[in-house]
């Protein structure tokens, strides 16, 4: 049986360490990386966007996670033995649910343009991926489909061209690497229904993928009961690996305001509203956090082709200047701000860089074999 896979998405690692912040184990500073190795981490995910630049070069932001410094951080997670996703968004920016821009480059292609450039995208920066010695252990085509790629023609319902754009993704890929694993990935983990539906339509018209991926926040997708039914669900239905793609919980709900260094006007705040976490299984507390990682990672090891999880931005501290968009990526989206960090108070370092209980508790499971 492989390695149960703990996994950690560092996309903003570079930009962190530029912005100062600093990692500590036990008051020793060190690498985070390194550290995170320490505690059992044996995998990073890893985002690509395609150009996260304006047209005067300004960067957008929250990583700035183009082809160049994916690479840099890929060499750092291999250098130490660990695994590496590779997340394709297929944009110059986050893609989600709620936005999936399409590239400046490719802005007003037909679906045949579109089409071929996925594949040509796909197949030159996995050519160059492979040529720099970090070939991906696994790919997501896409990132959290759940409303489609490439908006407006593969927005949600249009599934012929949502699973034609996919499906140009899953050949290049092919071309370079007949045996890599490939993830479909959806947000909104404890949504069944959802899941069947998106699922049957897919299937049908698209590319063969071995892993379903799962976002999975507490505050925003449900109860940990329904993440398990909806897991064993899609193992048994469509008989695919099963990987958390993303997950995170709170070990505070103490503001960082002052670390950040922001005016209030400047801060878009926590994303973990207090509305939002009343109804939590797991108390928002050093603890709860510690215990909520217990429980999910036994939950993924009990389903079958459960393969492990990967954490949300562990090291995304409080730091000034690593917000999660500039103006010019909110100029390039369309979407308001402010900027800032909404997510420090769910890092696996507190404020100031020091480990968190949840790293020992990911360190020590062990999966039943």
């Amino acid at each position: 049986m492989a390695d149960f896979i703990k996994g950690m998405d560092i996309s903003t690692l570079l930009e962190q360490e530029e912005c100062g912040a600093k990692y500590f184990d036990n008051g020793q500073q060190g690498d985070m990386l390194e550290i995170l190795k320490r505690y059992g981490v044996n995998s990073v995910r890893l985002r690509l966007w395609n150009d996260p630049y304006d047209s005067d070069g300004n960067p957008y932001g929250a990583g700035t996670n183009d082809l160049e410094k994916t690479i840099i951080m890929a060499k750092r997670a291999k250098k130490l033995g660990m695994g590496f996703l590779l997340d394709y968004h297929y944009s110059d920016f986050w893609a989600d649910p709620g936005k999936q821009t399409v590239p400046k480059a490719w802005k007003g292609y037909t679906e045949e343009e579109l089409e071929k450039a996925v594949f040509d995208y796909t197949k030159e920066t996995l050519e160059t991926f492979v040529r720099e010695g970090v070939s991906p252990t696994m790919i997501q085509v896409g990132n959290e489909l759940t409303n489609g790629l490439l908006w407006p023609s593969g927005q949600k319902p249009e599934f012929d061209n949502i699973a034609r754009y996919i499906s140009a993704g899953i050949r290049a890929v092919r071309e370079i690497d007949t045996k890599v694993p490939i993830m479909i990935h959806l947000d909104n983990g404890g949504k069944n229904d959802m899941y069947r539906e998106w699922f049957d339509n897919y299937i049908k018209r698209g590319e063969d993928f071995q892993i379903i991926g799962f976002s999975y926040y507490p505050f925003w997708h449900g109860t940990l009961n329904e993440l398990e039914y909806n897991m064993r669900d899609m193992a048994q239905r469509y008989h695919k690996e099963l990987v958390v793609a993303e997950v995170s919980m709170g070990f505070t709900m103490d503001d960082y305001a002052d670390y950040e260094r922001l005016e209030p006007h400047e801060r878009k705040g926590m994303a973990t509203k207090p509305e939002l976490v009343e109804n939590l299984e797991y108390p928002m507390t050093k603890k709860g956090q510690s215990d909520f990682m217990q429980d999910i990672m036994e939950r993924i090891s009990s389903v079958p082709g459960g393969l492990g999880f990967y954490y949300w931005e562990p090291g995304w501290i409080p730091v000034p200047g690593c917000g999660w968009a500039t103006d010019a990526a909110l100029e390039y989206t369309g979407e308001n701000g402010p900027g800032g960090n909404e997510w420090a108070n769910q890092a696996l370092f507190d404020y100031d860089g020091n480990v968190l209980p949840a790293l020992e508790t990911i360190r020590d499971f062990k999966r039943d074999k």
